[in-house]
């Protein structure tokens, strides 16, 4: 599955950045470094969770033209949506705590490789998004924070 490649070398990628996790560039992004690794992390988490609970049986795919731009496109513009609360950083983050994040996270990745392929998750903006769907997002997902990280770094 070339997507769960993907999305486990740019979770390896975050990994690069933990030196860096406090660095911040309020003309770039109000989050740190580490936060935009934790955040990036917990959706990881949070989805492959909803996804191992979901039952493919009630999944129903449907056409979305926002799902098909940005999947065509790779590509998620910045700011212009906002994340649930439930995948914000809390104000504790420290590199140990995104160290164990890291860990869990892969652990999650390999939950999500045993998932049917009909589980889904629910996705405010795009609908439905089967397993490799969700597969897919996560990496769009995690590559846009990848590039907001390198900008924070490449200003500093």
């Amino acid at each position: 599955m070339a997507y769960m490649k993907k999305l486990e070398t740019k979770v390896q990628e975050l990994t690069q950045y933990l030196s860096a996790f406090d660095k911040i560039d309020q003309s770039i992004s109000s989050g740190s470094v580490g936060w935009h690794i934790e955040h990036s992390l917990l959706v990881i988490k949070q989805i492959t969770s909803t996804v191992a609970q979901s039952d493919p049986s009630l999944y129903q795919k449907k056409f979305n033209f926002s799902r098909s731009w940005v999947f065509l496109l790779n590509f998620i513009p910045r700011g212009k949506a906002k994340a649930p609360k439930v995948v914000l950083p809390g104000a504790d983050l420290n590199k140990q705590s995104l160290e164990d994040s890291i860990k869990h996270t892969f652990q999650a990745l390999n939950y999500l490789k045993d998932c049917q392929e009909n589980q889904y998750f629910m996705h405010p903006y795009f609908g439905a998004l089967n397993k490799k769907q969700t597969i897919r997002f996560l990496s769009i997902h995690t590559h846009h924070h990848l590039k907001i990280i390198a900008d924070i770094i490449k200003r500093k």
